[in-house]
């Protein structure tokens, strides 16, 4: 049962890219048959299924659809660019200075990168400002953020570690991130160009407008659920919900749209791959691909090796839906295997970020953001949207091996 409850996850997994299927809704389905093959009862099954987590993650994006629906995230963040005046050579770290801040505080990776990608990938258009490099370092910067104690992927992290005892990690894991998203980000930055940017030019032509009242309403509101959670460590789902109910009854946004905006396929994704995983660790399927990987890896080559597996995977799948869930959990087998010799949550960190950092790749979301949103904004031929799908795909290649590389030196124990 072991084995078929792996063949079941490469089904999904494989379902999902190639039949563009909810992969989440397709584990729940392989969860009911693996189940009953197994002789599991269907309330077992169920047990799955992380509310919590679901709680958490539909608590932050609903808040987050109320701020971007009234515009408050989108002139925050021209109003920061703006800063870089006609010192273009900026714009590149702005982009990826707020990504990493904006995600950081709550919107998470995706979010993030939905709401900075059409911003970037415009400017790059405007200004003649390569496209790759901006469309990187904003997913460079969503990542990094993104492993926050108040975003998805933190939030999906932090669960994980603690389901195998490993907690109070949220400091180290969102540094490591940040950490990691830095290396790779001054690489992209040097290498296309970034310090060369000297345009007579100001950033946003015209002068941004200044907040109204109900986007001042919307940033007090984001900014007591920081303190709120930060502060008194309560629930930051929870505490999402609140505030957007705050922000409901001032009307300062639309609730309808928000509602419709929450991302309920991504969702399902991460918590329908939840159900499934819960069944594949009883059945041992977890000990079984940790002791595949271990039988190829020793204490200096683990990190490197599970950060290129999670790459690989990513490029095929969601990181937060299906990747962590799958090589996180075999993280307790594989240290003890080793002898204990390699820090958990170095692996953790590597798995995470490494995955994030193959997400530049238009075959994952933000590539594919990027790709979608250059091509509108510039109106691209087909010749150019091909050249720039093979610069991204090479950009995210390199970032998995350049970490990767950088793993085996310690990149990932450096602030342990």
């Amino acid at each position: 049962m072991a084995l078929v409850s792996l063949i079941f996850l490469l089904v999904a997994i494989f379902l999902g890219f190639f039949r563009k299927m909810n992969t989440g809704l397709l584990c729940i389905a392989f969860a009911l048959v693996l189940g009953r093959l197994a002789g599991v009862s269907d309330a077992e099954i169920i047990r799955g299924f992380n509310s919590s987590l679901f709680i958490m993650l539909l608590g932050v994006t609903y808040l987050f659809s109320l701020a971007q629906i009234n515009g408050c995230l989108d002139l925050l963040a021209k109003k920061v660019v703006a800063l870089a005046g006609q010192r273009t050579y900026l714009v590149p770290i702005l982009i990826y200075v707020f990504s990493t801040v904006l995600s950081a505080l709550g919107p998470g990776t995706v979010p993030t990168m939905a709401i900075m990608m059409v911003f970037s990938m415009a400017l790059a258009a405007e200004m003649g400002i390569h496209p790759a490099m901006l469309s990187a370092l904003t997913v460079l910067g969503a990542s990094g953020g993104g492993v926050s104690p108040l975003a998805a992927t933190g939030i999906i992290g932090i669960n994980l570690c603690a389901e195998f005892g490993l907690t109070g990690i949220e400091e180290k894991f969102l540094m490591n991130g940040v950490l990691s998203s830095t290396v790779y980000a001054v690489v992209v930055y040097f290498l296309l160009g970034g310090y060369k940017l000297h345009l007579d030019e100001t950033v946003v032509p015209e002068k941004t407008p200044p907040f109204n009242r109900k986007q001042e309403i919307t940033l007090l509101g984001i900014v007591a659920m920081v303190f709120l959670v930060m502060i008194l460590h309560i629930n930051v789902g929870l505490v999402a919900f609140g505030v957007a109910a705050v922000l409901s009854f001032l009307k300062v946004s639309d609730e309808a749209e928000a509602l419709k905006r929450i991302p309920w396929g991504t969702l399902l994704l991460i918590t329908g791959v939840g159900v499934l995983m819960h069944q594949i660790i009883d059945q041992g399927g977890i000990k079984m691909l940790s002791a595949a990987l271990v039988s190829v890896m020793n204490e200096r080559t683990a990190t490197s090796i599970m950060g290129i597996c999670s790459g690989i995977m990513s490029w095929f799948s969601s990181t937060s839906g299906v990747v962590m869930p799958t090589l996180i959990p075999t993280i307790p087998h594989i240290v003890a295997q080793l002898g204990g010799g390699v820090d958990p949550l170095e692996l953790a960190t590597a798995i995470t970020m490494i995955s994030n950092t193959a997400g530049i790749s238009p075959l994952s979301t933000g590539g594919a953001l990027a790709l979608a949103a250059y091509s509108s904004a510039a109106r691209a031929s087909y010749e150019e949207q091909h050249h720039l799908f093979v610069k991204m795909f090479m950009i995210s290649a390199l970032g998995v091996t350049v970490l990767s590389i950088c793993a085996y030196f310690g990149l990932y124990h450096w602030l342990l």
